[in-house]
């Protein structure tokens, strides 16, 4: 079991300016406490999101870290032109000297891409181009490629990677649909879904992965994201996650509530209270996240424990508490 940490930079209250400071700061301790790697998210025109640039904010964590690995969980291919964003990929690799992990996607909201005078309905077609090409410009010398969205004859591609032929790739997946594809290509996957449904998911993928006579050691990494907060007693920690969490799902909603509209599925209840219980957030004592971590991580059948331990109005404080007691307490049993 490994474990790293998600991140969706959520407005904290704060000032923008001490938020990304103070989060750094958590960085450097995520790196400190043995998390082997950061990952933020990509969100446009919502508190949900505060570094809707990820790599610009990655470019400073570059900086601020000498070990931990780091990316975004996801680039939403569908923002961006492709040759800008190899060169971007291909920058913060060299800056971080081989660290970069690369997060892909499509995004899931279609105000956030329509913002952008994308149509969300082009978006599967228009990702599988995106992705297309970025693969093959990180790994040839000219790049060439026809296709309805995107058409490149002979570009130059100047710059490359450290890590060939592509830095590891990682992929959001919020259906079973995606294990089989998953586990073909040989990404990484974050699954939203409760530690129940989510054993199907690696179910399928590991039977994917060995029925093409792949070794079983060599899996990639399926993992979930949880809320995590550790305190000195069940009471106090669940106090301080509630008061978060509230303050995270009215962000998680805002624009589709803007719109009139609900989720387009059920990501995460509303309820703090029955998040807990199923396992979307898991807070407490020491004892009672190890326990209760230990029990959902082979319920789900998982290898990556992904954390969200900073969210909401949570200070640092609070979260590096959370953390020292998690690596000191948590993690060692776990691994």
């Amino acid at each position: 079991m490994e474990f790293g940490v998600f991140d969706h930079m959520d407005r904290a209250g704060e000032s923008l300016h001490a938020q990304f400071e103070s989060r750094l700061k958590l960085i450097e301790l995520y790196e400190k406490s043995g998390f082997r790697a950061y990952h933020v998210a990509e969100h446009h025109a919502t508190p949900l999101g505060m570094a809707p640039s990820p790599s610009v904010f990655l470019a400073a964590v570059a900086q601020r870290t000498k070990t931990l690995r780091f990316g975004p969980l996801v680039y939403t291919l569908n923002l961006y032109h492709p040759l800008r964003l190899i060169d971007e990929i291909c920058m913060l690799d060299q800056l971080s000297g081989g660290r970069f992990e690369l997060g892909i996607g499509r995004g899931i909201s279609p105000y956030e891409v329509g913002y952008y005078g994308v149509d969300p309905a082009t978006g599967p077609q228009r990702f599988a181009e995106a992705y297309a090409v970025i693969l093959k410009g990180l790994t040839t010398d000219s790049l060439s490629y026809e296709g309805q969205y995107f058409a490149y004859k002979d570009v130059p591609m100047e710059l490359r990677p450290v890590q060939r032929p592509h830095p590891p790739l990682w992929y959001g997946a919020n259906t079973f649909d995606h294990a089989e594809r998953l586990a073909k290509d040989g990404i990484n996957a974050v699954i939203g879904m409760n530690p129940t449904a989510v054993r199907d998911f690696t179910d399928r993928y590991r039977a994917v992965w060995q029925a093409a006579g792949r070794d079983p050691k060599d899996l990639p990494r399926l993992g979930i994201s949880r809320h995590v907060v550790v305190g000195d007693s069940d009471r106090e920690a669940q106090a301080i996650a509630k008061r978060g969490f509230l303050l995270w799902y009215d962000a998680l909603i805002h624009l589709w509530r803007k719109h009139g509209v609900g989720l387009p599925r059920q990501m995460i209840p509303e309820k703090f209270e029955d998040a807990l219980e199923q396992g979307y957030i898991v807070a407490g004592s020491a004892s009672t996240v190890r326990e209760r971590m230990r029990k959902d991580n082979d319920t789900a059948g998982i290898n990556y424990c992904l954390c969200r331990m900073a969210f909401g109005d949570l200070s640092f404080e609070e979260a590096a508490r959370s953390v020292e007691l998690f690596s000191r307490e948590v993690m060692p049993a776990l691994r």
